[in-house]
């Protein structure tokens, strides 16, 4: 198709589009049949650059895309368990946190099961661009796809995660020797897994260890570095008093929280998702170590509170310079692959902040159901999925508020529609 006109617009396939997918197939049918997903990739899957076949998910299975707001949908994870004939199993392994990989095939078989609601794959969104009014308001918007063709909607929903951050430091490093963790199982397939490589892993949380893990032990011959800025690798802060912060009821009271109140929050949940490791990866890292001095064979390393300050190519092996922040000494390290668990840009996506200036927003905020601030009079909207952390929480790119968040978006959607008289037989939710 050249051009497609749709009432809801939904960039990318990833749990937090999928579970508004779901919410609109259960709370408004009509509208979900005027509802298009679009991914980029040719099928769904869940953070697919560390589908590692040994990692688990950090967060309970009840957290799937629709339980903590409809505990007897047909979308739930434990009916996708029934349905793939494995409940008794998963029952009887006594976990809380599901595979990172069965998460991923269960979102696969949500959108499987989507009846109302359209996906198509290979589908690239390259830019946004609102249609205003001669007075600046925004009328729809109008997505323009890799192939050329475009889809304009009233309703935009951008739910395609942030941008994966690349340190400055690394960017005159050729591209094809940096893996960032995004794209990790393909990246590091490019090379030979029986040669000797030196691999520098940087980072010290989930991400940059489970990277290392999975190197160490798929390269046999290589040597693993891991150098962070950090004094060490710690666990994740998982009181039960702190998890209550991830409770969907937790966001008013954090959006009405004061700036500096919200800054402390956000501070101090830090090692609950992105500074810590889980105890189990930290146990075995630990021990790798310990029999590797032990036996006198050492692969695995770690260099601690350490900041790159250079990078470079010399021939045709990568060089780290590194400053030790104790002392100020700089040592240099050589390696041949670079991987990055560098996390994620902390601006809004590149999409998100391109169409914002293109309607003419001097700034990019957010109102307590996620809905992005447009000129007065504008008759579109556009909501933004996972990436308000600073207004919402830290949860906000978190599986903990899926199921709500869709339904305080499906709400707005036909609040917004019904007030202008096109959706009025629709407003009230439909029975699941």
């Amino acid at each position: 198709m050249n051009h497609q006109e749709v009432e809801v617009l939904a960039i990318g396939a990833g749990p937090s589009n999928l579970a508004l997918a779901v919410a609109l197939e259960e709370l408004s049918p009509e509208l979900a049949s005027r509802t298009l997903l679009l991914e980029q990739h040719e099928d769904v899957s869940w953070q697919r650059g560390m589908l590692l076949p040994w990692a688990q998910s950090q967060v309970s299975f009840l957290k799937d895309l629709v339980t903590l707001r409809n505990p007897r949908s047909r979308f739930s994870f434990v009916n996708y368990l029934h349905s793939a004939g494995r409940l008794n199993e998963f029952v009887n392994l006594g976990s809380f946190t599901p595979y990172r990989s069965e998460i991923s095939e269960y979102l696969l078989w949500v959108a499987q099961s989507l009846s109302r609601v359209r996906i198509e794959y290979s589908r690239r969104c390259v830019r946004i661009e609102p249609v205003l009014t001669s007075g600046g308001e925004v009328e729809e918007w109008r997505a323009e796809l890799g192939d050329g063709s475009t889809v304009t909607a009233r309703t935009l929903v951008v739910g395609a995660g942030r941008d994966p951050h690349i340190p400055e430091v690394f960017g005159a490093l050729p591209r094809e020797r940096i893996i960032h963790s995004t794209e990790y199982t393909r990246g590091i397939s490019r090379f030979d897994h029986g040669a000797p490589h030196r691999v520098a892993v940087i980072g010290g949380a989930q991400s940059a260890a489970e990277m290392l893990w999975a190197t160490h032990q798929g390269m046999p011959e290589a040597q693993c570095t891991m150098v962070m800025r950090s004094i060490g690798l710690n666990g994740y802060e998982s009181s039960r008093f702190t998890n209550e912060l991830f409770y969907s009821s937790f966001i008013d009271e954090f959006y009405g929280a004061k700036p500096e109140a919200r800054r402390q929050l956000l501070s101090e949940m830090h090692r609950s998702n992105y500074a810590g490791l889980s105890p189990g990866l930290l146990d075995t890292l630990y021990r790798q170590i310990y029999l590797e001095r032990l036996n006198g064979a050492e692969r695995l390393r770690m260099i601690t509170m350490a900041e790159i300050t250079a990078a470079g190519l010399d021939g045709d092996e990568i060089v780290l310079t590194l400053t030790d922040r104790k002392s100020g000494n700089r040592t240099e390290l050589p390696c041949d692959i670079l991987l990055l668990g560098t996390g994620f840009d902390r601006r809004m996506p590149w999409l998100v902040r391109d169409l914002a200036a293109r309607a003419g927003l001097e700034e990019i905020t957010v109102d307590r159901v996620y809905r992005l601030g447009l000129p007065p009079g504008s008759g579109a909207a556009c909501y933004l999925q996972g990436v308000n952390e600073d207004t919402h929480g830290i949860a906000d790119s978190l599986l903990s508020v899926l199921a709500t968040r869709a339904e305080e978006i499906v709400g707005d959607i036909q609040d917004r529609l019904a007030a202008t008289e096109l959706l009025a037989p629709f407003a009230l939710p439909v029975a699941s």
